[in-house]
Order: structure tokens, then C-alpha cells, then sequence
């Protein structure tokens, strides 16, 4: 077995491969998982509640990236939790980031399944998904830069592929069809509205959740001080851009009602503009699956990452640590995250638990870990400022303290409301969470990451 200390990554991607990775990671929340909040809050809520979570992602990110930039290790949020407060808040930060990044992949592979289900009505969106971790587990496991060069080029037909989208559906574009029952299905704002856009905040968050994901990339960037502020401030850009454009676009090119519980509400918003035969519709359903594929592939990189960061520094076993011989990369935690994914999809017990389809139920799972990893990071800026005032810090957060105070403040009102509106799988998150904390803390032999 390799000594902790000497399993290191190797430094090979440049700042559009960062900038490939940051917007990967995220681009399948423009192509599903978004429109559930419809159900939720209504197009015209759901408008609020975005632009609001928008506002808390451009805090976070540009606070985060200070973190990020002094503190470039494959951990991440654990890294930087782990330094301001030792290893129960290494634990928590760790852990919660594992939940996100190891749940968010099955809900788009089930996504990747439903959009080749279009294509072939015989293929088991299952079935589908299960081929999808096979695929692209092993491609990560061949190396990284060849894993970041192919995620930077699906990012980019993704990107484009979004843009064709929205030019197609324009011509059809009515703010009459977007605002119609706008507010949680009534035609004006009510106190029940409000409970609607609560509700529909991890619908909004799956618009730019995991882009944080570049962090855990750090370790095996050239110039991190310099690369990865320039990946993140344009990619968060790249991102609240797109996630406007499809959102207003999809909503206003005919009945959103029929978009607002389904995973491919893009080619069903084609569809209802061209046709069923067009040429466009049949194209959005092949190049939109590189969207998908592009966070699938791109989370399945980070996960791999976070665990092999929480094993290297004790918090899991270290056979997770291990890098494959040649390809240097982390196989077992690739090949465990890929597992747990796997049955994920093929399991119906969090259906039952939370009464709702299961692809909502997986991305109230992931947000949940990516809300408390967003409070850690913030209170680990925070801690860090006082306790370690001359720790080089390549970059600075902006606005300091407002934009990553309004940042931890957003994330415990999210938090706040989604325990609310989603008690049950709060509890499971939770027991899962103290389960994982408790053996790590008192059974696990830590390292230090740093």
C-alpha cells in the first residue's frame, strides 16, 4: 500500500480545462431537474427563487475562490473545514460534499436515460443510466487530462447546444404563455405563493450545483493562484447567463405546466414548437445528452476526488487513497462512488420515504449536502480570516464581509427552508451524516490534508 504522504496528483490542466470543469460540472441543471420547481412555485416564483439563489452562488463563488486559491488540495471544503476547525469540522464539510457529489450523478444518469428513451422507447432509462456509470467510470480511471480534454470539448457542444435551443423556441417565445399561472398555478401573487418559491429552492440550486466541484480539481491544476479565479468567475457567468435563457425560453414557448414534472423538458419544449418530426427536435435530443454527459462525467471526477482526499487523510479506509499504477488516478474511489450510484437508481426507498419521483428525491439529497458543505466553506473563510491572518492568499474575497456573510445567510435560509418542506429526507441525510461523522471522527486514524 502506498504511504499517505506520497500519494500525490499529478499537475496537467489548464484554465480551460478548469473553465471546461466548471461549467460541466453544472450544465445538466439547465438541461433537467430545474423545471420540477415550476411545480413547486410556478413560473413567475420560480423566477424569484432563482435570481435569488443566483445572487447566493456569485457570493459564494467569489468568496470560495479565496479558499480555493490558498488552500489548493483535491479535499476542497474538507481542506479548508479541516484547517479552521479541526477534524469534526473536517468531517462534517467532507462528508456533506461527498453526499452531494456521490447523489447529484444517478439523477442525471437517470436523465441521460430518459432523453435516449426519445430516441428508443424499448431502452430501460435504468438500464441506460447503468451503462452511462460503466462508460464513463472507466474513462476517468484512463487520466485525467484525457478525462478534462473530453469534458472541456462536450462542454462546449453543450454550451452551443443550449444556444440553438433558445433560438429555436424564440420565434414562439410569449410572456402571456410564461406568466399564465404563474404564481404556484394562480394568476396572481398570494401569502400561499411564498411557501411555493421555499419549496422550489433545490430546484433553483440544481441550476449551478457542483460547480464547486473545481476545487477538488486544484491539486492537479498548473498555476492554481492564477487558473482557477479565472475558471470560476467565468464559468459562474457562463452559467447564470444559460440558466436565465433556458428557463424564460422553455417557460414561454407554450404550456410550462407540461414541462414542470419531467426530465427532459428541453425536447418536450421543442417539441411543442416544430414538431415531432423536425430535424431540430431529433438534434437537441442527441447534442442535449452532452450536457449531461458533461456533469455526469465531471461529478464522477469530483466524487472520485473527495474520496480519495478523505481517505488520504485518514477519514476513510486508505485503500480508497490508492492511484492506478499507470494512469495515476484515484480507481478505487471511482469505481465506489460509481457503485453507490448504481444503486441509487435501481432502489425506490427514497421514493417511499419522501413521496416524490426519483429523480427529485436524489437531487433533494445532494442539495442538502451541497447547503451545509456552502455553510462550512463560509464559516471556514470566515475563521480563517481571524486565525490566520498572514496565510497567503493569492486571491481575496470581494466586498469582504458582506458577500460571504449574504452568502452564509442565504445558504441556512435554504437549508431552513428545505428541512422544512423535505423533513423525511432531511432525516435520512442527517442519520447518514452522523453515521459517517461519528466513525470517521473516533474510528478513523486522521492525517492532516494540508
Amino acid at each position: 500500500m502506498q504511504d499517505h504522504r506520497d500519494v500525490t496528483l499529478a499537475k496537467t490542466l489548464n484554465v480551460f480545462h478548469l473553465w471546461g470543469i466548471a461549467v460541466g460540472l453544472v450544465i445538466s441543471g439547465e438541461y433537467f431537474g430545474w423545471s420540477y420547481g415550476w411545480g413547486q412555485a410556478g413560473t413567475l416564483g420560480f423566477l424569484i427563487t432563482t435570481v435569488l439563489i443566483a445572487l447566493l452562488y456569485v457570493a459564494f463563488i467569489f468568496s470560495f475562490t479565496e479558499l480555493t486559491t490558498a488552500i489548493p488540495q483535491a479535499g476542497g471544503p474538507f481542506a479548508y473545514s479541516y484547517r479552521a476547525f479541526g477534524r469534526v469540522g473536517g468531517a462534517i464539510a467532507g462528508f456533506a460534499t461527498l453526499i452531494e457529489f456521490v447523489f447529484a450523478p444517478p439523477a442525471i444518469a437517470l436523465a441521460i436515460g430518459a432523453y435516449l428513451h426519445v430516441q428508443f422507447p424499448g431502452l430501460e432509462p435504468k438500464h441506460a443510466a447503468l451503462g452511462a456509470y460503466v462508460i464513463f467510470v472507466l474513462l476517468n480511471i484512463i487520466g485525467v487530462r484525457i478525462a478534462a480534454t473530453f469534458e472541456l470539448f462536450v462542454t462546449l457542444l453543450a454550451v452551443g447546444e443550449l444556444l440553438v435551443f433558445m433560438g429555436v423556441v424564440v420565434p414562439a417565445f410569449s410572456w402571456a404563455n410564461f406568466a399564465a399561472g404563474g404564481w404556484s398555478g394562480q394568476s396572481h401573487f398570494t401569502l400561499g405563493s411564498i411557501g411555493g418559491m421555499f419549496a422550489a429552492i433545490p430546484f433553483a440550486i440544481w441550476f449551478f450545483l457542483a460547480i464547486e466541484g473545481v476545487a477538488m480539481a486544484a491539486e492537479e491544476a498548473r498555476e492554481p493562484r492564477r487558473t482557477i479565479p479565472i475558471a470560476y468567475i467565468t464559468g459562474i457567468l457562463t452559467l447564470t447567463a444559460l440558466a436565465f435563457g433556458v428557463m424564460i425560453f422553455a417557460g414561454g414557448a407554450g404550456d410550462w405546466k407540461a414541462l414542470s414534472n419531467i426530465n427532459d423538458p428541453l425536447p418536450q419544449a421543442m417539441r411543442g414548437v416544430v414538431g415531432t418530426s423536425s430535424g431540430w427536435l431529433h438534434m437537441l435530443v442527441w447534442l442535449g445528452l452532452f450536457g449531461l454527459i458533461a456533469s455526469f462525467h465531471g461529478i464522477i471526477m469530483g466524487y472520485a476526488r473527495q474520496i480519495f482526499a478523505l481517505s488520504r487523510a485518514g477519514f476513510l479506509p486508505l485503500v480508497f487513497a490508492r492511484l492506478h499504477p499507470r494512469f495515476r488516478t484515484p480507481d478505487v474511489a471511482t469505481v465506489a462512488g460509481g457503485l453507490i450510484g448504481v444503486a441509487a437508481i435501481y432502489s425506490d426507498s427514497l421514493v417511499a420515504i419522501a413521496g416524490q419521483s426519483l429523480t427529485a428525491s436524489i437531487v433533494t439529497m445532494s442539495v442538502f449536502g451541497a447547503l451545509v458543505m456552502y455553510l462550512m466553506s463560509m464559516a471556514s473563510l470566515f475563521r480563517l480570516r481571524r486565525t490566520e491572518p498572514g496565510l497567503d492568499r493569492p486571491f481575496r474575497a470581494p466586498l469582504y464581509p458582506f458577500a460571504p456573510g449574504f452568502a452564509l445567510v442565504m445558504a441556512v435560509v435554504a437549508l431552513a427552508a428545505m428541512v422544512y418542506y423535505n423533513f423525511e429526507l432531511f432525516l435520512v441525510f442527517a442519520a447518514l451524516m452522523a453515521i459517517l461523522v461519528t466513525v470517521a471522527v473516533f474510528a478513523g486514524k486522521a492525517r492532516s490534508p494540508a
